[in-house]
């Protein structure tokens, strides 16, 4: 996720409770949905939808932090 930004998530992710916070968030929520497609975890695909649309939200938010802190 924003390869062009890996410097600036790892320095986030240690000054920035909020942005390692979401980051965090995205990560768990990236490895249920793995889960889940995988058939590790049995879900509908509903509910695989709406965690996609969280994930989304979330990565949303990141980038705008990220954004914040470049300019």
């Amino acid at each position: 996720m924003f390869p062009e930004y890996r410097d600036l998530i790892s320095r986030l992710k240690t000054e920035d409770a909020r942005f390692a916070k979401l980051f965090d968030l995205h990560n768990q929520l990236d490895q249920q949905i793995k889960n889940m497609e995988e058939r590790i975890v049995s879900a509908t695909q509903h509910e695989i939808e709406v965690l996609k649309k969280e994930k989304l939200k979330l990565k949303d938010e990141l980038y705008v932090l990220l954004k914040s802190h470049t300019s």
